[in-house]
């Protein structure tokens, strides 16, 4: 196959959604569908009020939606008619059973290889999207080649992990710094890899096309997610430092982002780092790397998730130490709910630990984010927690919250100024821009005295804010200036 004419991708969520969307603009030619069993996700799809918010998705989709972009329940007959069958299901850590907590979930997949299987009369290439464990090309490949009743039909299979920035997705797309396709090194193989390569070649310089085998691609998309992670836990690990010596996280970052070695980027401190990828994609490399017997190297990454998590814990004590050590029947505005911002995603955001550890203190919240709705945060809040490592508790989910609690202990505002009015505190979880340029003359009038800022980001003027009678506390910051008397 050299020119795809049908494109079908099973899944459409943050990966499948926009991936799709970027091809067929670019690709009139080519007709690409995205299938969901999710009749709600479809229909959002086809409305001006897409399931995600990703900016200037919305105008990709809008000028290829109907013309040769489609969004359908109908998996079975897409992928039947489809030339190439991206999947990009939902791969989540295993709650139960070997590798629970750290193992990748493929039921999903494997439930899309079955279906992809009974219906195929043609042959097709096999595009993984998700990202999944190293080796998975390989079991998946038995699985539809046992389950296709024609044994005329063959299934080539391809590792093209999407290596996107929610907030940033579409310009990753429409400019990515690579696009990764591993397969075979048949002559079938890398028939398919240049196939899938052509799809691309229409936008993006064939230089940035990268071929690999299989299993390198696979581990690829792993490694990147950890060695990102890796940098944002050391300078996290660094501002703790910086707070106990007097040094500035910040100055520290922009000195070592100028070596051409290390580079500038995800160097900014802050409370921690979340998304759907960092910390299930080093878990799931953990378990790989405890399967082959490297305990050592499993050890290394998963320190990474503990400074995560250790970052989380180390504000919510600032903030209660802050408040002269008890923050019960104080209210606290919490700005910011997403894990980054220009998103609404909020899984595996650091808002939620946040918000736990002051619930637990007797904390009242209320939080502002411009694009989570009411409904999701009081969702995320009362999700069981999976504490795999806590030395107290048995592994298994554990409820932090009934939803009766959180009901009573969060509130939510759609105006950030009615978020703040009467609170003791703010604390900045999410980085949106408009944080920065909010009236905090008319903020800090509103509040109780003395009025606290916890800059959970360092997006803050902080001087200004102590000028107009803040007390500060930024992440990474000598503390003498929070500490200082008035």
């Amino acid at each position: 196959m050299t020119s795809p004419t049908r494109i079908c991708c099973i899944g459409a969520g943050y990966v499948g959604g926009p991936t799709m969307a970027m091809i067929a603009y670019k690709c009139p030619d080519i007709q690409v569908t995205v299938v969901d069993l999710n009749q709600q996700r479809i229909d959002a799809w086809n409305s001006e009020t897409l399931p995600i918010y990703e900016p200037g998705l919305h105008e990709v989709v809008k000028a290829c939606r109907g013309r040769n972009l489609f969004f359908s329940t109908d998996c079975r007959q897409s992928v039947a008619d489809a030339d190439i069958v991206f999947v990009s299901v939902n791969t989540p850590t295993k709650v139960t059973g070997v590798g629970a907590g750290k193992a990748a979930d493929l039921a999903y997949w494997e439930g899309a290889a079955r279906m992809i299987a009974s219906v195929s009369t043609s042959s097709k290439i096999i595009v993984e999207k998700s990202t999944v464990p190293v080796k998975t090309a390989e079991a998946i490949g038995k699985v539809l080649q046992r389950n296709c009743a024609d044994p005329e039909v063959h299934f080539e299979i391809l590792s093209n992990p999407e290596f996107l920035a929610e907030g940033t997705a579409i310009k990753d797309l429409e400019n990515p710094d690579r696009v990764l396709i591993g397969g075979r090194d048949t002559e079938e193989g890398r028939a398919a890899v240049e196939a899938l390569s052509s799809v691309y070649e229409r936008w993006v310089p064939r230089e940035r096309v990268l071929r690999a085998n299989l299993w390198s691609a696979e581990l690829s998309k792993l490694t990147a997610n950890a060695m990102l992670a890796q940098r944002i836990s050391s300078m996290n690990s660094i501002s703790a430092l910086c707070e106990a010596t007097g040094a500035d996280v910040q100055q520290v970052a922009h000195a070592i982002g100028t070596d051409s070695r290390i580079g500038p980027k995800f160097l900014n401190a802050s409370v921690g780092f979340g998304g759907s990828c960092f910390q299930k994609d080093i878990l799931n490399l953990v378990y790989i790397c405890e399967s082959v017997g490297l305990k050592q190297v499993a050890d290394y990454w998963h320190s990474v998730i503990q400074m995560n998590d250790y970052q989380k814990n180390r504000f919510v004590e600032r903030v209660i130490s802050g408040m002269f050590n008890t923050v019960s029947g104080k209210k606290i505005a919490i700005l910011g709910f997403a894990f980054k911002k220009d998103t609404g995603d909020t899984r595996e955001t650091p808002a939620i630990d946040v918000c736990h550890g002051l619930i637990s203190d007797g904390a009242d919240l209320c939080v502002y984010d411009p694009q989570v709705p009411k409904d999701q945060i009081h969702r995320d809040l009362a999700t069981p927690k999976f504490l795999w490592d806590h030395p107290t508790l048995p592994n298994g989910a554990q409820m932090p919250f009934s939803c009766s609690q959180i009901e009573k202990s969060v509130t939510t505002s759609s105006d950030p100024y009615q978020a703040c009015a009467g609170s003791h505190a703010l604390c900045v979880i999410t980085e949106w821009d408009e944080f920065a340029s909010l009236d905090y003359e008319r903020i800090y009038a509103s509040m109780s005295k003395p009025a606290f800022i916890f800059d959970g980001r360092n997006v803050l003027e902080h001087e200004r804010l102590r000028s107009v009678g803040f007390i500060v506390y930024a992440l990474g910051k000598p503390l003498e200036a929070f500490l200082r008397p008035e």
